[in-house]
């Protein structure tokens, strides 16, 4: 490892770990040759940047440009007039609605992604049939845009809250159960082995030896992918899905700027207290894991993770032996664990309830599946001239990798703030979280259309919404991913002098770099798909021509236009795996 700069001390310790290193193979050790395909993959890395770059330039971006069309906000918020909102019963119940349509779309995708999960880690499939199968079904459902499965839903049922339960369960599928496999791969296994050695069947080996290793792992990851599916829920409303989204398209629609200004504002602040509440969750249930928390959750419990350690280290005596252990007793600890439980079950059933499920539907949709498959099914594009989708879709592409690079610098800066270990202080890391959690709450689709009335129709809007919105996401999984390296490194440079930068330089970014170029491609993945729903709402791109076929009810278009991103995001998927097989 090579300083460049710093203390003589740092330097000198630099000097003998490497000599250290020379020393064991020979007076002067053999330089390791870089592979074709390490080479090969460095410079896709380095084309993707230059094409991203140009992707940029073309769309055109002009900050003086954008401040002298400001006059465009002034005259739209003139016409606005102020905000408005529903009656506060009509908002209350909007909100209820909301919500709980959101919570059962997301824990029906944590329960179907369990098996699929089971069947794509590698430690646990049966074969690499099934592996390849499980993993081919969490990128189909990741490619398929939840609006397309809201309206062909729509066409199947009632309309309300269950075409939209469906569409963001099924699409939550893929990142979920990607989530749960990359758990499931990262168990110690001797507790799965020694359960195998005894005797036990699977079932017992999934729930005794794995289980218990992935689940606070698993509600993490739930929880987060809440928060992705509130903010998507607006999206929704514009295909006839109840709830605020649907409101926000109804007042937007009638010209009513002002309540649907005021809908936007009451969304963002509820995807900001579901962020605190999930961090809060999150906290209480990983609080053994001190420099994985979050801002939120250190301010609640600022003595968890030393408590959790301590604990870790001894036995409580109810555990001595196994009559104490059936007669244990109720301590704070217990209550509030079983209070937890409680609220958690009393949540999900008023969510069920509110959600007013017409279970009738799930009986009589069979009858319409023919005449609904026979609307999408064979692709077409239609009226559409096949050269001009295919330069709609590179138009997304290059809308998504713009984005993708001008969210990198931003989110790379304040996610290192962020990080406990990075940040100069716990000020900077509790600012930086704070506006990470701020831009996290501000919907993508709302943020265009904000965009859309001071830049006009076209790519630029959709590029800069995306941008936005990206830093809270990246800069959080960055932070996450800084904070879960190896100290050992840090600690080794800082004893023998070295400053924070030269410590940020030569151990926290090697070790996360893996993470960052896997984060980085999962950004491009998402921006994708949220590039085609921004052409909704005048952000440019196959989104147009998605949002006309859909109202034309050319759903063949639809289909046509499906398929398109979804060999778009298996490629960018490919990519990803490629990338981090070879820079493991």
């Amino acid at each position: 490892m090579t300083l460049l700069s710093g203390p003589p001390a740092a330097r000198s310790a630099s000097g003998a770990i490497t000599g250290a290193v020379s020393a064991g193979v020979g007076d002067r050790a053999p330089r390791r040759p870089v592979s074709p395909e390490r080479i090969a993959a460095g410079l896709t890395l380095l084309a993707l940047l230059v094409l991203g770059v140009l992707a940029v330039n073309e769309v055109g971006i002009s900050i003086p440009a954008m401040v002298q069309s400001w006059g465009n906000a002034e005259n739209f918020m003139a016409r606005v007039g102020g905000l408005s909102f529903p009656e506060p019963g009509d908002l209350a119940w909007l909100i209820a609605l909301t919500v709980g349509l959101v919570l059962v779309g997301t824990l029906l995708a944590a329960v179907l992604s369990v098996p699929i999960a089971y069947l794509a880690a590698s430690n646990t499939t049966p074969g690499n049939g099934w592996r390849a199968a499980a993993r081919f079904v969490g990128v189909l459902t990741r490619a398929l845009p939840d609006v397309v499965l809201a309206m062909a839903f729509v066409l199947m049922f009632s309309l309300g809250t269950l075409p939209g339960i469906l569409a963001i369960g099924i699409h939550s599928i893929g990142m979920i159960s990607k989530m749960f496999a990359d758990a499931i791969e990262q168990i110690d296994e001797g507790p799965r082995l020694a359960i195998r050695a005894a005797g036990g069947s699977k079932m017992q080996e999934f729930a005794s030896g794995i289980l218990p290793q992935v689940l606070p792992s698993w509600v993490a990851t739930v929880l987060h992918r809440n928060d992705i599916n509130l903010r998507g829920s607006v999206v929704l409303g514009y295909v006839g899905v109840a709830g605020l989204g649907l409101e926000m398209s109804y007042a937007f629609k009638a010209l009513n700027y002002g309540k649907g200004l005021g809908i936007a504002l009451v969304i963002f602040i509820l995807c900001v207290v579901m962020e605190i509440v999930s961090s809060m969750v999150r906290g209480a249930m990983l609080g053994q894991q001190k420099h994985t928390r979050s801002w939120i959750d250190r301010l609640i419990h600022p003595r968890l993770g030393e408590r959790a350690s301590d604990k870790a280290s001894m036995s409580p005596a109810w555990a001595a032996t196994p009559q104490t252990a059936v007669r244990r007793p109720w301590t704070a600890e217990r209550v509030r664990n079983t209070a937890g439980v409680v609220i958690a079950v009393l949540v999900v059933i008023g969510s069920v309830i509110v959600s007013q499920i017409n279970w009738m539907d799930f009986f009589t949709f069979w009858a319409k599946l023919p005449e609904v498959a026979a609307k999408f099914w064979p692709p077409s594009f239609g009226s559409y001239d096949a050269s001009a989708m295919f330069t709609a879709m590179r138009d997304t592409v290059a809308i998504a990798l713009a984005a993708t690079v001008l969210t990198l610098l931003p989110s790379l800066i304040l996610g290192s703030l962020a990080a406990s270990n990075v940040a100069p202080s716990s000020g900077a890391r509790g600012v930086a979280r704070f506006l990470l959690v701020g831009i996290r709450g501000i919907p993508e689709l709302i943020l265009a259309i904000v965009l859309v009335v001071i830049t006009g129709l076209g790519a630029q809007a959709g590029v800069i919404a995306l941008a936005i919105g990206g830093i809270g996401l990246l800069g959080k999984l960055i932070a996450d991913s800084f904070e879960e390296v190896d100290r050992g490194p840090e600690r080794a440079l800082r004893a023998v002098g070295a400053t924070r930068l030269q410590t940020y330089t030569s151990a926290t970014v090697p070790q996360g770099m893996q993470a960052l170029i896997g984060h980085s491609f999962y950004m491009l993945d998402t921006n994708i798909r949220a590039a085609t729903i921004l052409g909704i709402v005048g952000g440019g791109g196959v989104g147009y021509y998605l949002l006309n076929a859909s109202q034309g009810s050319r759903y063949e278009t639809v289909t046509a236009i499906v398929l398109m991103i979804l060999v778009t995001v298996l490629v960018v998927e490919g990519l990803a795996m490629w990338m981090r097989k070879v820079f493991r």
